[in-house]
């Protein structure tokens, strides 16, 4: 019943539990046992657009960073232009180590 007017519309996006967004590219921490990190291997990411396998270096390091290009959010009005996903690497120690492990353990930290 008034005059014509704009309506503003503000959207609020909720966090994801696995994504974390900066600009129109995704971040993720993934956990890789102290075994991949040490002596390489593959791991399973979860995308966006589904899983796809990386290879970890050999002695990766706790909180490496990589990136996976075009993996992230398509840009807005900007056509075949899409973000990436960068993986922070968390290397998780093992627990309840049998004797014979942990002697494994010294016998490479006193070489």
């Amino acid at each position: 019943g008034g005059p014509n007017g704009d309506l503003y519309i503000t959207f609020h996006i909720a966090p994801d539990s696995q994504f974390e967004r900066d600009g129109n590219d995704l971040k993720t921490t993934v956990n890789i046992d102290l075994y991949t990190a040490v002596l390489g291997g593959e791991v399973q990411i979860e995308t966006l657009s589904g899983k796809v396998k990386m290879k970890v270096a050999p002695e990766t390091q706790n909180g490496t960073v990589v990136r996976l290009k075009g993996k992230g959010l398509p840009a807005y009005k900007q056509e075949n232009t899409v973000g990436d996903l960068f993986i922070t690497y968390q290397v998780k120690l093992p627990k309840n180590l049998t004797e014979k492990q942990k002697d494994l353990f010294e016998q490479l930290k006193n070489s």
